[in-house]
This record gives structure tokens, C-alpha cells and sequence, in this order.
């Protein structure tokens, strides 16, 4: 087993970041904290640590578990961290998408004007 890993490579590995470019994107921009510090990409993190992730609209509290230096399957990743993220973070990620009713499927270009008229109309009789 392996002492410590970067913290990038194993947000990847438990699937919290698509891609390591992300997850070291996510490091250097403060996103990523361990006891309230932001940590860089290259920290090593050992199992028992908690880590805080900022994923807006809400933040993501997790527990390392394991170390894995390989990308795991979707069914693996519970082996090797914990969810410690309070219901009411996920309750905002609930509301949120919820508020977000003006989806236009790609590829149909901006509203014509009777559609935004429509959209304003609709939006003033949500409001009331």
C-alpha cells in the first residue's frame, strides 16, 4: 500500500474530477482545502484526512478512507473515501437546478423575440 499520494491524482482516481487537469485546476484556484488551508496539487494526503471541496452551488466535505493511484470504477470509489457532506448542501444543488427553467436544447440558437416574450410573461407570472 502506498503512504502518501498528490492530492490531484486522487481526486481523480475516486471520481470527483473528470480529468487531473481539472482536479489540479481545482487545487491551485483554493477550491480544494484541507483544515480550512487550500492546498496545492503536489500535497500528499494520508488515509483519515478530511478534505473540503468547493463545487458550486455547494461545498463537498470527504474522508479519505484509502489511497488509490488508479482510476477507480464508480462501484469501488466507497472503499476508499467517505461522504461527510451535510443534506442541506445537497438541498442546494436541488434548488438550484430546480430554479433553472429557461433549458434550451443545443443547436437552437438564441429566442426569437415571441419567445422572449414568452419567457418574460411566463417569468412575471412565476414572481407573483
Amino acid at each position: 500500500m502506498v503512504d502518501g499520494i498528490r492530492i490531484d491524482k486522487w481526486l481523480w482516481g475516486v471520481r470527483l474530477y473528470k480529468t487531473r487537469s481539472q482536479a489540479t485546476e481545482a487545487c491551485r484556484s483554493g477550491k480544494v482545502r484541507i483544515h480550512e488551508q487550500a492546498v496545492k496539487p503536489s500535497r500528499e494526503i494520508r488515509p483519515d484526512e478530511v478534505i473540503t471541496l468547493s463545487l458550486p452551488p455547494m461545498v463537498k466535505t470527504i474522508k479519505v478512507i484509502a489511497l488509490t493511484e488508479k482510476r477507480l470504477s464508480a462501484k469501488g470509489v466507497p472503499e476508499y473515501m467517505e461522504d461527510l457532506t451535510p443534506k442541506e448542501e445537497y438541498q442546494k444543488l436541488i434548488i438550484n437546478r430546480s430554479q433553472n427553467f429557461e433549458f434550451r436544447p443545443h443547436g437552437l440558437g438564441r429566442p426569437t423575440k415571441r419567445e422572449r416574450r414568452e419567457i418574460e410573461l411566463l417569468k412575471k407570472l412565476l414572481d407573483v
